[in-house]
């Protein structure tokens, strides 16, 4: 597998869109959510558990780790079995959201694949970051099922010390 390095540029989040996405994630929780309190026989006191449970199986945990420098931060995602074209990478002002679909049914050989616990059908994490990033010089590699990415921060403005002068 051949690392696949791209220079993203940052798209500008559509707030309608990413209010629909989220409320289709959102709904579809709810759903598995009842189903397993069906299939539980509505026991109270599971809600919580059934909730979980339903957004463990839509959603899989995408795992991050932040680092930063003076001028970047860098960002390693764990997204097992999506390729580049399944993901959708934003940036906007400080907030990074990764999420993926896969395009069509997997196979692994042996058939097309029901269940698995290395990738998800879906994944999607919001994350705010500790800086302003300048989307047109973000750096983006996926290998492994690693996605790394290269966050250049946007310059603050300088901070001045005003020392206030005494009248004589």
């Amino acid at each position: 597998m051949q690392p696949v390095r791209s220079s993203a540029v940052a798209k500008q989040i559509e707030p309608q869109n990413v209010v629909d996405r989220f409320q289709y994630i959102l709904d579809s929780i709810k759903k598995r959510a009842f189903e397993i309190s069906r299939e539980r026989r509505n026991w109270v006191g599971h809600q919580l558990s059934d909730w979980l449970q339903a957004e463990a199986e839509i959603l899989h945990p995408i795992h991050l780790e932040i680092a930063e420098t003076e001028h970047a931060l860098n960002v390693r995602a764990e997204v097992p079995g999506f390729t580049a074209k399944e993901l959708d990478i934003r940036v906007d002002g400080n907030k990074l959201i990764i999420s993926g679909r896969p395009d069509s049914k997997r196979e692994n050989g042996k058939g097309e694949i029901i269940y698995s616990e290395s990738f998800a059908k879906e994944i999607y994490r919001s994350v705010d970051l500790p800086a302003e990033i300048i989307g047109s010089n973000v750096n983006a590699t996926l290998k492994d099922g690693i996605l790394n990415l290269e966050l250049p921060k946007a310059p603050r403005a300088r901070s001045l010390h005003i020392e206030p002068k005494v009248p004589s």
